[in-house]
């Protein structure tokens, strides 16, 4: 990089030291309207090349705020176009740092071309190379769908501002009220952003996240010579049913988890692990958060929601896409009651189901807690595809609580029929034992066991192969 900027300081403080090179560093606009001719535009606004991070190749793409706003323009797009094209034929993450005003206007129809261009090369290349975003200033209008068309977003958390409209522009809204453009929204409400931090932080987070990531859907390098103890106990994990972030981080080598979507729909956990040096994906419910205290801060009820399921069901897909195993935790009760979770339920509880069903990845289903009715059915359960399925001895599994069911079965027959009826349902129908005597259950394992048997289950699916139904693909 032949002068340092904000946009060049970046890529070098992501990159391994000294590793970075440029491609396209003389491009300049084309555009000649609006005395663009008289404008310089340096690298027109990006600076696009390749490095490595941890010694793993990955393309990048930094916008540079002081040239034009940043803002994308026909050259801009066509630099950042074969960015992609060179990390698809590589196979490598493409990894864009954005600092834009959005649309250059001076260029009008070439830079409306231009989103196309870039919107197609993401299309492309989504399920083939991991695409991540760090949004670090302005990443409105079209590039919004930069950013959202990526596999993960970060998002500096003052600074920066993710929007499609401009929240002034919202009928009925206010920014002091409500700013839908800052980072708190964009991940807790919208969903879009992974990670909120400092730049700092978040370029030592984008680090941890390739380390874990395969390059590409086809060579997945992502596996690293395991320290830890495979038959490790885990004498506190009983206490983490609440909490499954804190149980992933247990039984996972060294009790690292990187959690993605952190601020959105925490009542369920997503993120990855690696056991026995292999990356694995976790879905989990969760009811507690705990502080950094011990102490709960928050408690949700043991249920799937809306986003809980369209957040799982994503991150599923991106698993799948991957090649990266997948371990469900399982503890829900039933769906989130409420008027407004009704307009959506269904039809999210469905992507849930069908992204279990349909990942042909090596799947563990673990019962910690609570697995009743179809909220059960929906978590990977073995009827819908998992290959293995552990659960704890106080675990409980069937169709609903016991004495809900008693007072179905033994409606109008008094409150003495009913107690003994619900004593005999939870005896016969809702224990471990009945869902394993019936082959739902491979083995019921002592909660301090659950890493090394999970390690030995994906350790003997290492080589699964499974064939589905010729089709284009589905339509859920």
């Amino acid at each position: 990089m032949s002068t340092t900027t904000l946009a060049s300081q970046r890529i070098a403080s992501l990159l391994d030291e000294n590793s970075f090179v440029e491609i396209g560093g003389l491009v300049t606009a084309r555009a000649t309207d609006f005395n663009l001719k008289q404008t310089q535009t340096p690298s027109d606004g990006v600076i696009t090349g390749y490095g490595v991070i941890d010694g793993n190749l990955v393309y990048v793409y930094s916008q540079d705020a002081s040239v034009l706003g940043g803002s994308m323009g026909e050259m801009h797009a066509k630099k950042i176009a074969h960015l992609y094209d060179l990390a698809m034929k590589m196979g490598a993450p493409v990894i864009g740092l954005i600092d834009s005003a959005g649309l250059r206007l001076q260029e009008a129809t070439d830079a409306l071309n231009a989103f196309g261009e870039v919107y197609l090369k993401q299309t492309l290349a989504s399920g083939v190379i991991p695409q991540i975003t760090a949004v670090f200033g302005n990443c409105g209008g079209g590039l919004a769908l930069v950013s959202a068309l990526s596999d993960f977003t970060f998002m500096e958390g003052k600074k920066a501002r993710l929007f499609v409209n401009s929240p002034n522009a919202l009928e009925g809204n206010e920014i002091s009220r409500c700013d839908t453009s800052a980072a708190a929204f964009q991940s807790e409400k919208a969903g879009i952003v992974d990670v909120v931090a400092d730049e700092a932080e978040i370029f030592a987070q984008v680090r941890e996240l390739i380390g874990m990531l395969p390059a590409n859907n086809e060579e997945n390098h992502s596996y690293i010579e395991c320290e830890d103890d495979l038959n490790r106990i885990c004498p506190d994990l009983a206490g983490c049913v609440g909490d499954t972030s804190v149980f992933a981080a247990q039984i996972a080598d060294d009790q690292i988890f990187f959690e993605t979507k952190r601020n959105y729909a925490r009542e369920m956990v997503t993120g990855f692990i690696r056991m026995n040096g292999m990356t694995i994906g976790v879905v989990a419910n969760r009811t507690e958060i705990y502080g950094e205290d011990g102490e709960v801060e928050e408690k949700f009820a043991p249920a799937l929601t809306t986003r809980g399921c369209r957040k799982g069901a994503d991150f599923i897909s991106f698993c799948d896409a991957f090649d990266i195993p997948v371990l469900s935790l399982t503890n829900v009760k039933g769906f989130e009651a409420t008027t407004c979770a009704e307009r959506n339920i269904a039809r999210e509880a469905a992507r849930l189901t069908y992204a279990f069903a349909n990942a042909t990845v090596p799947k563990v289903n673990v019962v910690i807690g609570k697995a009743y009715g179809s909220a059960y059915v929906a978590m990977n359960s073995k009827a819908i595809g998992a290959d293995m399925t552990f659960a704890w001895p106080e675990a409980e599994i069937g169709t609903m609580e016991s004495h809900l069911a008693a007072k179905i079965i033994c409606d109008g027959q008094g409150a003495e029929a009913i107690e003994a009826c619900k004593e005999e349902y939870a005896a016969l129908q809702n224990n471990v034992a009945s869902a394993a005597a019936r082959g739902y259950v491979d083995a019921i394992i002592e909660a301090p066991d659950t890493r090394k048997y999970v390690i030995g289950a994906f350790e003997m699916l290492f080589t699964k192969r499974e064939d589905r139904p010729a089709k284009k693909h589905g339509t859920v």
